[in-house]
């Protein structure tokens, strides 16, 4: 399999891509931006403390004046601010909130990938499509391959170009349609996943910051509703774009279905391998994942289950309040979650791998895991300067100086929050262009963004929603996207002299649609108030504000 290593050196691309591919290559890794922004953080820190800087507080009150709670910039150059720094240290890194739910998620989906069943599962599925839904399938699958991380673009992209050939079709298209799906419906899936337990875990870390709501705990189910919608709505654009505008500007494919061999000789197929064999491991973990199923459904609906809080909806007198909503009594099962897709990834994973052969005993199991955990490292330096800068935003209050007024500043344009969403849909998108990593730049945008939309009425799993409408978008257009290159190279097996301007072009018009369709969605879901996910409507009222 050829790495992005690999990719043959190509012309640097003109235009405003030219430009976002040679300033973007200019900043700094993500792990330094954040140190670059401490520091810049303590400087204006520094600043705000000495000018004033302050804002009334939307809920709490005063004690001694009556009124509402002024909030004053605090230097983080103070000496106490200094000590926190140091001494709480370890605690500010291992109590960051998606640190613990991605590990224990990748935990999971690790032995799933290394025992070859995200592989073998999305091979089947796409092996099996007839020729008429060869598009739509493709893309589904490539949308719902966001669970199986690094797969969907090294098995399932160069894959789709083999199938796509074989069916006398443009390979190329066969990879544009896949690219789309994996990457451009990066954020698009029938149920939550690891990408939720990051995210959301930065939601709850921004939150619990601002102070403005010390009791709101993340739900990685709390975009699960929008998440689908955006599948749903996804699948049909990818199908047109591929079909009606890039298969037709590729024009008839006429170099046969062997023509993508690797140079080196070997089959681009990445999934050679016995057949029966895959289709026995993926019997057996679907048994393991129904076995899974069956445990948690258990603990939902068995007497004196664990995973039900009936006591969330009972009075002091025992009596069952009226209006209590069962969302309240389910919030153990949703908290849960995360642990359940752990349970559920390993099953699945350890039942292919031992029907397959790749997992012959407990020590290979754990070797998977580890292995996981190594693929890890660059997040867990990630996740330590990202987690200091969460931190120390919030020490310093501008989080929520930040937020009060901007939120301000937004309501004084009377500009609708539909709308709001929307633009901020089209910052993220921007911003994409250039910082590569959901994560960075969720971490980076949350502490303002997520306290401010909540002042505005808009909850955390909106504002969530909102961002990765927009950072899913543009993955595909922009060249600082790390798997960038090694689409190249899937695409210049099939066309010696496709380079990256090619590249970019072919997939600009699934952005468009993506970028437009997205935040279409979200502008509506807002105006209909329809509820992101169990237990998460879009609209927010802060607590004790009313309502």
């Amino acid at each position: 399999m050829a790495s992005a290593a690999d990719a043959p050196k190509a012309e640097g691309m003109t235009g405003f891509l030219g430009w976002i591919e040679r300033n973007g290559n200019k900043l700094p890794d993500p792990v330094f931006l954040f140190f670059y922004l401490i520091i810049a953080l303590v400087i204006i820190s520094i600043i705000s403390a000495a000018l004033g800087v302050s804002a009334l507080h939307p809920t709490s009150i005063d004690e001694n004046t009556g009124g509402a709670l002024k909030i004053e910039a605090v230097s983080l150059f103070a000496a106490d601010n200094i000590q926190r720094l140091w001494v709480e240290m370890p605690k500010t890194f291992t109590h960051f909130h998606p640190l613990g739910y991605v590990l224990v998620v990748m935990l999971g989906a690790g032995v799933a990938e290394r025992s070859g069943f995200f592989a073998a599962g999305m091979a089947k599925a796409v092996k099996s499509a007839p020729k008429a839904l060869l598009t739509p399938v493709v893309a589904l699958v490539a949308m719902l391959g966001n669970h199986a991380a690094d797969a969907g673009y090294v098995v399932l992209i160069p894959l789709a170009g083999i199938l796509f050939a074989a069916a006398g079709r443009h390979p190329l298209a066969g990879i544009a349609a896949a690219f789309a799906g994996v990457s451009g419906g990066f954020s698009a899936n029938i149920s939550p996943g690891q990408l939720d337990a990051l995210l959301f875990g930065i939601t709850e870390e921004a939150v619990g910051a601002s102070a403005l709501d010390p009791a709101w705990t993340a739900n990685i189910a709390g975009n699960w509703y929008f998440i689908s919608a955006m599948t749903v709505l996804f699948l049909p654009i990818i199908w047109y774009v591929t079909d009606k505008v890039i298969e037709p500007k590729l024009g008839v494919w006429t170099g046969g279905a062997t023509a993508g061999a690797a140079e080196d000789g070997t089959s681009p197929d990445p999934t050679a391998h016995d057949g029966d064999l895959a289709s026995k491991g993926l019997a057996h973990a679907g048994i393991a994942a129904l076995a899974v199923i069956a445990l948690w459904a258990v603990m939902v609906f068995a007497p004196g289950t664990p995973l039900i809080n009936e006591a969330a909806c009972l009075n002091d007198a025992g009596a069952r309040i009226a209006d209590c909503s069962i969302h309240s009594e389910l919030r153990p099962f949703y908290q849960s979650l995360v642990a359940a897709f752990f349970v559920l990834f390993l099953a699945c994973g350890w039942a292919y791998g031992r029907a397959t052969g790749t997992i012959n005993n407990h020590r290979d199991l754990v070797n998977m895991m580890s292995e996981s955990m190594k693929d890890m490292g660059y997040y867990l330096v990630l996740a330590f300067a990202a987690a200091h800068f969460v931190a120390m935003f919030g020490w310093s209050n501008l989080g929520l100086i930040s937020a009060v007024h901007g939120a301000a500043a937004i309501q004084s344009t009377g500009l609708p929050l539909p709308i709001v969403l929307g633009l901020m849909v089209l910052f993220a998108a921007l911003l994409n262009l250039f910082v590569g990593s959901a994560s960075a730049k969720w971490a980076l945008l949350a502490p303002i963004l997520v306290p401010m939309l909540m002042l505005l009425g808009i909850s955390p799993e909106g504002a969530t929603a909102a961002y990765r409408v927009g950072d899913s978008a543009t993955n595909i257009i922009t060249p600082l996207m790390v798997y960038f290159p090694l689409i190249l190279v899937f695409a210049q097996r099939w066309k010696k002299d496709f380079g990256l301007g090619s590249l970019t072009a072919m997939m600009v018009p699934y952005s468009i649609f993506l970028l437009i369709s997205g935040t279409l969605l979200i502008v509506l879901w807002f105006y209909l108030g329809l509820p992101l996910g169990p237990d998460a409507p879009v609209e927010y009222v802060l607590p004790g504000a009313g309502g």
